[in-house]
């Protein structure tokens, strides 16, 4: 039965045990791993690398599409494999390496790598690791839950190491399309001009004979992490809602809003599961990862079709979709990120960007990457390919974190990812700020009336007072920037003592 997913009757002689194919790793090889926000990650090879860094010492340097599941950044980072990471991680142990400076990471524009791929301003991958469902006729790979780097993963590694996942329904099979852009500079315009456009093919096409070793698993992807709304992200949720009506009454939206683009997290999915009790239907998704919010929307009768480069799914909702994968490939379509993130498609379709902040600054810099300026969470991800590109893009986040200890929102941000010229809306519980159209005096105004908790509300405008009354185009005290960022490190708190 397994045999019949590798309908090339010639790679049949490939199948080997992870141990085996972790043998085509070596020291200081750069290895390519499918896997997107902790779905499609390859999961048998890995472990056993890891397993094999255990009596014979390695590093590699890893790339991948997103964030690993099933704890492989923690078993690798563990393990000692890992020289270098790139270009996104969500997983403690790896965080506390990168930020000892264990592991060298690199924090990328998610639509960029494969570029860089491509004019080898990086090195290519020298084996690539790919999960799959089932290999064509053809030698071709037919991905699971996600493309991410996949197909040019595949396509530039000397070797490929295929997984096949026999857990995975291989009527996934028709949901993937895989595009890979020409060589600049002759390249075409990309040929993308609707959501729902495939303009591809279902399956990664690489010679069959690159094919090195097949692996047989069947580990499911890891559940996603999200949790119910909460009273802030409601809070957040409807504050949005409310905008985006006005939006469309204004004739500025039209009536289902455009295409949306949504981040990862808690937040962004309780934003997208705030339009379910909203007016607005034949809606459309054009993102990066497809999470509970939008299914719960198809179910409703809202969403009419999403494209994604991932699919991950809370316990609730996983048996449940893809236990009836059939009735929603009409809907779908998962692509590399490449595609999903490109600027070309996100300027051409208009797509309204809602993305997370972990903080951002009186005059709409947004920090999306790094605790008090220094310590790397995740990663800047895909946040900033829609951020530059979209035609509304909007940062969330609450107000204050860690039981009000944290303001997320500081004279200046300790880091800056997004800067005020790529930002137009800010939303808290407290409120939204319309950035468009404000000098940097006006944003400030607008910010600390509408996003700023209570408890922080009169340090900040104390703050911006005495920066004004010193002059300048965007006022600040230098010497007092990140003094809340100091008291939070010496004093536990953002809360300056009187």
């Amino acid at each position: 039965m397994q045999l019949e997913r590798i309908r090339n009757s010639s790679l049949h002689e490939k199948v080997m045990s992870a141990a085996q194919a972790s043998e085509f790793i070596k020291d200081g090889m750069t290895v390519g791993m499918s896997g997107f926000t902790r779905a499609g990650e390859a999961k048998a090879v890995p472990k056993a690398l890891a397993e094999r860094c255990k009596q014979q010492p390695i590093k590699i340097n890893l790339m991948t599409g997103a964030s690993l599941g099933n704890d492989l950044d923690k078993i690798l980072t563990e393990s000692g494999s890992l020289a270098r990471r790139m270009p996104f991680q969500v997983d403690t142990t790896l965080r506390k390496a990168i930020n000892n400076g264990e592991v060298m990471f690199i924090d990328q524009h998610l639509s960029e790598m494969v570029e860089q791929l491509r004019n080898h301003q990086l090195a290519r991958p020298d084996v690539a690791i790919i999960e799959a469902i089932a290999i064509t006729e053809e030698g071709h790979i037919v991905p699971t839950t996600s493309v991410g780097n996949s197909a040019s993963f595949a396509v530039f590694a000397e070797k490929v190491i295929v997984e096949i996942n026999t857990l995975h329904s291989d009527k996934l099979e028709g949901l993937h399309d895989i595009y890979i852009p020409s060589y600049r500079p002759t390249r075409t315009p990309l040929p993308l001009v609707q959501v729902d456009d495939r303009i591809g093919s279902t399956a990664i096409p690489i010679p069959a004979e690159k094919i090195a070793g097949i692996v047989f698993t069947s580990t499911p992807d890891s559940y996603s992490t999200v949790s119910d709304p909460d009273a802030e992200t409601a809070s957040i949720a409807r504050h949005l809602v409310n905008f985006l009506k006005d939006e469309m009454a204004q004739g500025r939206l039209p009536n289902n809003l455009g295409p949306l683009q949504a981040g990862i997290g808690n937040i962004a999915n309780a934003v997208m599961m705030g339009l379910l009790d909203s007016d607005f239907d034949d809606l459309t998704m054009y993102s990066e990862v497809l999470q509970d919010s939008t299914f719960d929307l198809i179910d409703a009768g809202k969403l009419r079709f999403a494209s994604g480069c991932s699919v991950i799914l809370s316990e609730r909702m996983n048996a449940k979709v893809f236990d009836h994968i059939e009735d929603y490939k009409d809907k779908l379509v998962l692509r590399p990120q490449e595609m999903s993130n490109h600027p070309e498609i996100v300027r051409r379709l208009g797509i309204i960007a809602i993305n997370t902040a972990l903080e951002f600054d009186l005059y709409g810099n947004v920090n999306s990457t790094h605790v008090c300026g220094t310590k790397m969470m995740n990663g800047i991800g895909g946040s900033g390919d829609f951020a530059r590109n979209a035609n509304m893009s909007i940062f969330v986040t609450k107000s204050i974190a860690k039981d009000g200890a944290i303001s997320s929102v500081v004279p200046m941000v300790s880091h800056v990812d997004h800067t005020e010229h790529d930002v137009d809306i800010l939303v808290t519980d407290q409120g939204l700020a319309d950035l468009r159209g404000l000098a940097p005096r006006e944003r400030a105004v607008r910010v600390i009336q509408n996003c700023v908790h209570p408890d922080y509300r009169n340090q900040l405008m104390d703050y911006f007072e005495r920066a004004c009354a010193r002059g300048g185009h965007t006022p600040h005290l230098i010497e007092e920037a990140y003094r809340w960022h100091v008291n939070l490190q010496t004093h536990g708190t953002m809360k300056l003592a009187n």
